[in-house]
């Protein structure tokens, strides 16, 4: 067995050789990984890496046959895994996925989940990290009309009481930035969704489109805007290190994107170098344009997919924002600082463990295995507290959860991350399987950080297969 030196951590971590745990001759007991990422090649890139310091080990892009005294890791696409496998070889096979997670990566059995959890533990966290949410499904706009006296009957009561408060509306099942909008009142909520309908998959959209068809998504949420969001300048800074002037500076929205690693039944470990995923205009409270339904997204929808104009400049590490003015306080000039992103990390961690405990207790819709691993890429938004209230300067709203995140969007800029962070699932999920020690994983406390991973949740599962 090879050691390693880890620099992020005391001690030398084990890089297991190919001889097994299970008194097999090396010869006769061989690794064997499946690694296959048709549409993401970097991830496959980032894999193959990453594997190369687990010493001989068989890489295929098909499945391989293996003989009774073989293990295989499947570190593929979703649709690439063989699931009967993992669940039918526990000993044998470790996977990159859980079978079934639907409760942390579809937007309405994720706000479904929470909401059941907060009924139950009223003191989450969660009780105050998420924006007030309703979910609900429909086929055709005219359904809207029945949802206002049902699901929807508060939301109706608000929209008619305050008219200044905006809402956000996004498709349960899609992704990159598709369906959603921003609306105010009813009638901008029937028009959108008759937009929807009017939508057929035999036309040719242009590429800026994010029209859906409702009829293929039926499931629907609504969340409040938040509408004091924390505002920077990514460009605060002039070349040669020359700060803005407060004339300069242009406030812009951002989400946070934390790279999340469930491991087993369950431990759950969130990456700690963030990134700061800006909007490429500057932002202004939502207003309509002349088509009534019409309200630009840009300013206030950062979703990497919709921000093609942003380039690699508006993709930052949150440390390194520190120092930046704080665009979003009207009362002098005030710097994010160290101990602001300290506040904001802990809170993104109490968040993550919640979320995991409430998906637990959907067990139809979340089965953590243990000879499963999943990197999630999970986003964050960070809201401005005004001056003079008590409790912390800013509140983290947790916005979702995304399986097989689109790490190619991070950058060349920050390439180096994503190798540094597949090397540490590396160390977390797969030497341990493939032979290594696994005593400092074992030891390993909730809030500690070790490999710029740090744990938020330590617990046991136990599912139908006697685990």
């Amino acid at each position: 067995m090879s050691t390693k030196q880890c620099s992020d951590c005391s001690g030398s971590y084990s890089v297991p050789s190919t001889n097994c745990k299970d008194g097999v001759n090396a010869p006769s007991c061989r690794l064997a990984a499946l690694v296959s990422w048709p549409a993401a090649p970097l991830t496959d890139s980032l894999v193959r890496r990453a594997l190369t310091d687990i010493g001989q080990i068989e890489v295929s892009q098909s499945l391989p046959t293996l003989p009774p005294s073989s293990k295989l890791l499947q570190w593929a696409a979703y649709d690439s895994i063989d699931h009967s496998l993992t669940a039918t070889e526990p000993n044998r096979v470790l996977s990159s996925s859980y079978t079934i997670r639907k409760a942390l990566i579809r937007k309405h059995f994720l706000a479904r989940c929470i909401r059941s959890y907060i009924l139950k533990h009223p003191q989450s966290v969660l009780a105050t990290s998420v924006p007030r949410t309703w979910e609900f499904e429909m086929s055709f706009a005219h359904e809207l009309d029945e949802l206002w006296h049902d699901e929807l009957w508060d939301l109706g009561e608000e929209l008619e009481t305050s008219p200044g408060r905006w809402y956000i509306l996004k498709p349960g099942m899609a992704d990159a930035g598709m369906g959603i909008r921003l609306f105010n009142n009813k009638d901008t909520l029937h028009e959108i969704f008759e937009e929807f309908e009017g939508y057929s998959d035999d036309e040719e959209a242009e590429s800026s489109d994010t029209s859906v068809i409702i009829s293929q998504l039926r499931h629907f949420v609504i969340q409040e805007y938040v509408a004091t969001p924390l505002l920077l300048d990514p460009h605060g800074f002039l070349p040669e290190n020359h700060v803005k002037t407060a004339e300069q500076l242009r406030g812009r929205k951002f989400h946070l994107r934390t790279y999340v690693v469930a491991s087993g039944a369950l431990r759950v470990y969130m990456y700690r170098r963030i990134l700061a995923l800006f909007s490429c205009e500057p932002y202004d409270s939502p207003r309509r344009g002349n088509n009534e339904s019409n309200v630009s997204l840009l300013p206030h929808l950062t979703n990497t997919s919709l921000q093609i104009r942003r380039g690699e400049e508006g993709v930052r590490l949150f440390d390194e924002l520190i120092g930046h003015r704080i665009i979003s306080e009207n009362e002098g000039n005030i710097s994010l600082l160290e101990p602001d992103i300290v506040d904001i990390n802990e809170q993104m961690a109490r968040i993550l463990a919640d979320v995991f405990k409430a998906a637990v207790e959907q067990a139809v819709h979340f089965q953590p295995l243990p000879n499963a691993f999943e990197l999630y890429g999970v986003d964050f938004l960070v809201s401005h507290v005004p001056s003079g209230s008590h409790g912390p300067r800013f509140q983290v709203n947790i916005l979702e959860v995304n399986a097989e995140p689109a790490i190619e969007l991070t950058g060349r800029r920050l390439t180096w991350i994503l190798e540094d962070l597949f090397k540490s699932i590396q160390v977390l999920c797969i030497a341990p399987f493939a032979g290594g020690v696994s005593d400092q994983i074992d030891s390993w406390k909730v809030g500690e950080v070790r490999y710029n991973m740090q744990k938020c949740l330590d617990m046991q599962v136990r599912g139908a297969m006697g685990w």
